[in-house]
């Protein structure tokens, strides 16, 4: 491997620039994460009328929300992580903003299921390139001991993204269409790359690792993946986190329409009211977890494996009373807990990986690891969550009687069905969200076990991290 002869040049005691211009950067990426979540959720936000329109079954949904959107995004992200690691970050990300922003506002003017799908393909594409440079600044801005939180300040992006999306999205609904909701959200995205490309500097890559650390001068990815394939930490906070996503990510595409079909909300009144709030009170715990991180790292040196393990084993019994509540304040207040916890692992999963890579390969780590994770859960997740709510929404249709009327794909405007049958497609439908989700929220316990089998190897990869 290729080592630079000279070490990098001391930092200063608190990380590169001011420290309000720090904060300045670390809430711009903030915001642009927020965005970049916004643009993503919002299908699930407008997800009915988009059903009810084109016709769609759960399954052909989920792929809107799942692999339709990931499929780019997965392949991409390396690529282009590659490329932030030898030319600006900052201008990879601003010009991914204006992207995906552009894209987002093509999805208002879709005609169908192909057309949407290949519109959230190239939001996909755009949506690449943000985490991956992303984290690499974040981690040249701020000094090791700073970045759990800094991370988990930047990870609020994802439920803050949620959150927006579905009060944005919830109250255009209630005055204008869903073709609306991805114009008016999408469009100010555009100037928002355009500021950042304008006022974010690019720092100097490895700018705050501790003094006398050397650092691998442009390792390719070959080198890359040789540095992490040795370390057992990487793959199982991978894999855990993977499933962790299959689950969220499955969940969140069908939280709404759930919410809806099992107590008779409006999209609009659902986003706002139920569902916001949850990934508001996501947002809020994010961070806390970075907190908690730091605060007993320097006792504790499995800290940063064993808070994000633990809050899988907390969250997924509240999951599940969420989905089994019988009433709809009930469902509000299990899943509102579930959110406190349920994300502390997306800024953990970030900053353990970056703790055992040089910085030269960071970018390139986060990537693969993104890779995996939007592979198998963000790109299976949704769709195979909806494929069982097929399943069981067929399951109940039968139990009914009513199987040579009623499909999978019966649609709550369609002014030919009887009052009944329109009792009926609703009530089938809000069994096959319930119960595909509760048998998505089991996965996280799947996760909190690969977690604690990550911790035994955590301290042994720090150790062996190149230099």
């Amino acid at each position: 491997m290729s080592i630079l002869a000279t070490s990098v040049t001391a930092p200063s005691s608190s990380g590169f620039g001011s420290r309000g211009y720090r904060t300045y950067v670390l809430s711009t990426l903030t915001f642009i994460y927020t965005l970049n979540f916004v643009d993503r959720v919002l299908i699930s936000v407008v997800g009915r009328p988009i059903i009810d329109e084109f016709g769609l079954s759960n399954l052909q949904f989920g792929a809107l929300t799942g692999i339709g959107f990931a499929l780019f995004y997965t392949f991409l992200g390396i690529p282009i992580a590659r490329l932030s690691e030898r030319v600006s970050r900052v201008r990879i990300i601003g010009a991914c903003v204006v992207l995906w922003s552009v894209a987002t506002v093509l999805c208002g003017y879709t005609i169908g299921f192909l057309t949407l799908l290949l519109a959230r393909l190239a939001v996909g594409v755009g949506e690449a390139g943000c985490t991956p440079p992303a984290n690499s600044l974040i981690s040249d801005y701020y000094r090791p001991e700073q970045r759990p939180v800094a991370l988990g300040v930047y990870a609020m992006g994802v439920m803050l993204g949620g959150f927006v999306a579905q009060l944005a999205g919830g109250f255009i609904l209630k005055i204008m269409t869903w073709r609306d909701a991805f114009i008016y959200i999408g469009a100010p995205g555009i100037l928002i790359g355009i500021i950042f490309l304008l006022t974010v500097k690019e720092p100097p890559r490895g700018y705050t690792e501790p003094p006398g650390v050397k650092r691998v001068a442009r390792a390719t990815l070959k080198e890359t993946l040789s540095e992490i394939a040795g370390k057992p930490t990487f793959w199982l906070i991978a894999l855990g986190t993977s499933m962790a996503t299959f689950a969220g990510y499955g969940l969140a595409s069908f939280k709404s329409l759930y919410a809806q079909y099992s107590f008779g909300l409006t999209p609009g009144d659902a986003a706002i009211y139920y569902i916001a709030p949850i990934y508001l009170a996501s947002a809020l715990g994010m961070p806390f977890s970075g907190i908690l991180i730091q605060r007993f790292s320097k006792k504790y040196p499995l800290a940063p494996i064993w808070v994000p393990a633990l809050s899988f084993i907390v969250s997924t019994p509240l999951l599940i009373m969420g989905y089994l509540a019988g009433t709809v304040q009930m469902m509000l207040l299990a899943l509102i807990a579930a959110g406190l916890f349920q994300y502390f692992y997306i800024g953990a999963s970030y900053n353990v990986v970056q703790s055992i890579v040089n910085p030269r390969t960071r970018a390139t780590a986060i990537a693969i690891l993104l890779f995996i994770i939007n592979l198998v859960g963000y790109g299976a997740g949704p769709t195979i969550v909806g494929a069982f709510a097929d399943v069981f929404t067929s399951a109940k249709i039968n139990a009914l009687g009513v199987a040579d009327i009623l499909s999978v794909k019966c649609s709550l405007g369609d002014s030919h069905l009887s009052a009944e049958l329109l009792k009926n497609c609703v009530e089938a439908k809000a069994y096959g969200t319930k119960w595909a989700s509760v048998l998505g929220a089991l996965v996280f316990l799947l996760s909190g076990a690969l977690y604690f089998l990550a911790g035994r190897f955590y301290e042994k990869d720090i150790r062996h991290k190149v230099r």
